[in-house]
This record gives C-alpha cells, sequence and structure tokens, in this order.
C-alpha cells in the first residue's frame, strides 16, 4: 500500500512538543507489556512429549541441512527489514506522525499474535509447504487449496513487487536522478529476478547464508546511520515523540495498514520443513523471532527518521530514496552509496527468500495433485524443487516486466503488486489462525489464552484487510481487491480441473 502513503507523505507531519505529564506511567506500561509478551511466549508452547520429531517424509529435498540461523534468514530476508527504513517507515511518519513508533509497537504485537498462532501449528507438524500443509491437515482439501493459492499469489507478488525497491536504489547508486528509464527498470528486474532463481535452483543452502549476510550488512548500515555522531540528530530522548497525551486515534489508524504491511513474510520459515535441521523447535523459534526482532528495527528505525526527518518531509516527499537524504541531512553523504548499495541487495534478498518459499507451497500442492505434477519433483543433483522454482520465478517475472514496459515508476511497481501480494497473506494467515485453536482442542490442550490468543489476531487481520479497502480510490488501486479474488478463483479452479483428471 506504498501507493496509499505517497499522498499522506505530501501533506507534511504537524509537530509535537509538550513534554506530557504521564510520560513515567506510559514508559512504565510499555515495559509491562514488553514482560506480558515474553511471558506469552514462553506459556504458549506445546508440551516436550508433542514436540518429538516426526519420521521425516522423502520429498526428494536436501533433508536437515538449513541450521537456526539459516532457518532465520530464510523469513528475515522475506519481510526485508531493511525495506522498512527506506521505504515504508517514512510514510508512516508521514500518515502518522510523532506516533509511528507507537503504531509499529502496536504493530509488532498484533503480529506476534500471529506468530503465535501458526507456531501452534509449527511445534507439531513439518512439511515444504508452509501454511498450505498446517491448513491442510486441519481443515482438508479445499480450504488448503484456497490457503496454498493465496501463498503462491503472495510470494510470487512479493518477489515481483521488491524488484521496484532494487530498481529504485540501483538507479540511486549509478546517480540517476530522474525517474529510471523503461530500459533500465526491464533490464534490471530481469536480471534480478533471472539471478534469484538460478540460486533458488541450485542450493538452497547457498542461498539461506546469502540472505542472512546481506540482510545484516543492510540493517548494519542503518543502525550505522541512526547512531553515527555527526550533524543532525543521533539517537536521544525526545519528549515529543513520547508524550502520548498528544496522539490521537486517527494518527494511529492511518498508519497501521501500512505498519502491518510491513511484516508480511514473516512466516515462510514453515516452508522449508523438509530441510530445516529439528524444524519442530528451529522453525517456530524463527517464525516468533523474526517477527519480534523486525518489530523493535521498525520501531527503532521510526523512532530515529523522525528525530532526523522532522520539518524535513518536503525533501524526503521528492526524494526516491529516503537513506540518501536522511545520510546527507546527517552530515554523512559518504554513507549514501553504501545504503543504496545495501538496499538493492536486501531487496533481492527478499525476492530470492520469495521465490524460495513459493516454489516450496507450490511443490507441495503439485505432489497433493492441485498444481503441475511436474513442478511437484525434485532436481535429483541439486535436491531442490526445480521445476516449482521456475514457475514462481516467472509468475514474478512476468507482471513486474509488463509493468516496466509500461512505463509504471518502481515504487508504484512496488505499491500496485505488493499489495495484491498482501492479501494472500492476510488470507493465508486467517486460515492459520482459524486452524490454531483447532488443533489445540482436537490435542486437549484448548485453554482460554489460546483462544484469544486467536481472536486477537484474527481482529487484527481482519482490521487490516477493512483498513486496507478503499474503493474510492484512483485506478488500479480501487480494483485491486477484485484482481486478487479474480487471481485466487483462477487457481482454485485449476486445482478442482487437476483433482477431476486424477
Amino acid at each position: 500500500m506504498l501507493s496509499l502513503g505517497n499522498a499522506s507523505l505530501k501533506r507534511g507531519i504537524a509537530p509535537t512538543n509538550e513534554l506530557s505529564l504521564q510520560l513515567l506511567t506510559a514508559e512504565i506500561s510499555a515495559l509491562k507489556c514488553g514482560w506480558m509478551l515474553a511471558y506469552i511466549l514462553r506459556i504458549h508452547t506445546m508440551p516436550p512429549s508433542l514436540m518429538q520429531e516426526p519420521p521425516s517424509k522423502d520429498y526428494g529435498l536436501r533433508s536437515g541441512v538449513l541450521s537456526q540461523i539459516e532457518i532465520i534468514a530464510q523469513s528475515l530476508a522475506n519481510i526485508a527489514p531493511t525495506a522498512g527504513p527506506a521505504m515504508v517507515v517514512p510514510l508512516v511518519i508521514a500518515s502518522s506522525g510523532k506516533a509511528a513508533w507507537l503504531v509499529f509497537l502496536l504493530a509488532t504485537v498484533g503480529v506476534v499474535l500471529i506468530a503465535l498462532n501458526i507456531n501452534v501449528l509449527a511445534r507439531s507438524s513439518s512439511s515444504p509447504g508452509s501454511l498450505y500443509g498446517f491448513v491442510h491437515e486441519q481443515f482438508g482439501r479445499w480450504p488448503s487449496v484456497v490457503a496454498g493459492w493465496s501463498l503462491l499469489i503472495a510470494y510470487a507478488g512479493t518477489a515481483a513487487a521488491v524488484t521496484g525497491g532494487l530498481t529504485n536504489y540501483l538507479h540511486a547508486l549509478v546517480g540517476g536522478s530522474s525517474q529510471p528509464s523503461i530500459a533500465f527498470s526491464s533490464i534490471t528486474t530481469a536480471i534480478g529476478l533471472g539471478v534469484a532463481c538460478i540460486l533458488a535452483y541450485r542450493d538452497v543452502r547457498l542461498s539461506a547464508r546469502l540472505m542472512l549476510w546481506t540482510e545484516a550488512a543492510s540493517i548494519a548500515l542503518i543502525l550505522v546511520l541512526f547512531l553515527l555522531p555527526g550533524r543532525g540528530t543521533v539517537l536521544h530522548y525526545d519528549a515529543a515523540q513520547l508524550a502520548l497525551t498528544h496522539f490521537s486515534a486517527h494518527q494511529v489508524q492511518s498508519g497501521m495498514v501500512l505498519a502491518i504491511f510491513s511484516f508480511v513474510g514473516f512466516e515462510s520459515a514453515t516452508s522449508m520443513g523438509a530441510e530445516a535441521a529439528n524444524p519442530l523447535r528451529t522453525i517456530p523459534r524463527a517464525v516468533w523471532a523474526t517477527a519480534l526482532f523486525s518489530g523493535i528495527f521498525f520501531l527503532v528505525s521510526a523512532y530515529a527518521e523522525n528525530l532526523a526527518l522532522d520539518g524535513r518531509l518536503d525533501n524526503l516527499a521528492a526524494a526516491g530514496a529516503p537513506l540518501q537524504v536522511m545520510a546527507k541531512l546527517r552530515g554523512v553523504p559518504l554513507l549514501a552509496p553504501l545504503l543504496a548499495a545495501g538496499s538493492a541487495i536486501s531487496f533481492f534478498a527478499c525476492a530470492l527468500a520469495s521465490i524460495t518459499a513459493g516454489a516450496r507451497t507450490l511443490f507441495l500442492m503439485s505432489r497433493d495433485g492441485h498444481a503441475l505434477r511436474r513442478c511437484g519433483k525434485a532436481h535429483e543433483r541439486h535436491q531442490t524443487p526445480h521445476a516449482a522454482v521456475i514457475a514462481v520465478a516467472a509468475a514474478a517475472l512476468i507482471p513486474a516486466v509488463l509493468l516496466c514496459l509500461r512505463g509504471v515508476n518502481p515504487f508504484d511497481l512496488n505499491g500496485w503488486i505488493g499489495t495484491v501480494a498482501t492479501y494472500g497473506f492476510l488470507t493465508a494467515y486467517g486460515l492459520a489462525c482459524f486452524a490454531a485453536p483447532i488443533k489445540l482442542r482436537k490435542q486437549g490442550l484448548l485453554s482460554a489464552s489460546a483462544v484469544l490468543i486467536a481472536a486477537g489476531a484474527l481482529i487484527i487481520i481482519g482490521g487490516t484487510l477493512w483498513l486496507s479497502l478503499d474503493l474510492s480510490a484512483p485506478p488500479p488501486n480501487n480494483w485491486l481487491p477484485f484482481l486478487y479474488l479474480g487471481l485466487l478463483a483462477a487457481g482454485t479452479l485449476v486445482s478442482g480441473v487437476r483433482r477431476r483428471r486424477i
């Protein structure tokens, strides 16, 4: 929904300068919320007897090769945390002003609730099919088909959408001051997705390590920008941002959709169930750790960027690369090219992670007879779902290149395709949150807290969907929900036809 945020960015922010008398109370409340969240994360687990590793099923993939840190890298790269401060956080600041950090705090709590429900399912079963496999276990064929096609739309759409960020930051890196040309955008998109396809095709472990180091380097550069002493504002206590009495519900609501959207993809570690070492332990840890770490990083980014960009949003609105603008405002222009390179690599890693996760979802769906049978085969030497990798990469490449050829700018490409992808993620999250309490009830472990966690997650998902719908928006934003529903219906129809032929 970056296109919705661009309009807010141009409106500017009304500064809030008074120190709230309730500051101490607010800080104590925040600490209590943190301890409560940690307590929930600790107690919302399965008994050890239900966390024994099941007999591994032979999918033809490389079994047990991914360590805990490599599994975390998959989910972290799919979120592309660098994209937060690079593209999303400034838009949330434009919408929510000084309340941006609070918006990300609330969004983090909501995403952690969703993660807790996903982990109910991930602690007792694992497969290459991500949430599709979990929903299939609880609801059977057709709900899982909906979940599967939602995830395919989401992962392929994300891989396509982030090429907008890749193009934008590579263009900034080579010194481009205007919008990238059609040729530059098309070639960059094709090469980026082509290289990601080759890496996902050949070696899952190499891909995971590449994603880990690229994201770590990008995050480190951004933290250097926030913390490095120099001209401008370094991180410090800011009474204007922490004075909660001056925040309105409208400020929080207007930025919440963008904040939630910045987390989508955090669950993609669940697609590595056949290749993770000790998947019933490593995958749940990766899911909630990624959600929690990303939330903290986004919160710090919102706080720091509000300090540095206060009163200068007009400069940011005209810029295609907000982190470079911030580097120049802070008097460290030498960081600008490094930040551009780091951001571009992070967007590439997100495309790679999306193709990796989407291919494994398509792989399992094909083995279950819901998609082309060829996509359910693994490469004998590389032990990757090679045909599914090519299919997902092609599904990402076609719409991205077509929009580039029509002269669509990178921000609009990211916003339009990313919105459709997000509807897919939210659909799959909703089905998983319905499945979690049902699984607990079957195991005799359903409790009031589990029901509340599931209900809270579903409210967050439903509210985000409702707030994101704006049929009065200018095209194509007003018909993107219908495009998503059409793609989902077409995929479900394909599965129906495939099942009849079996």
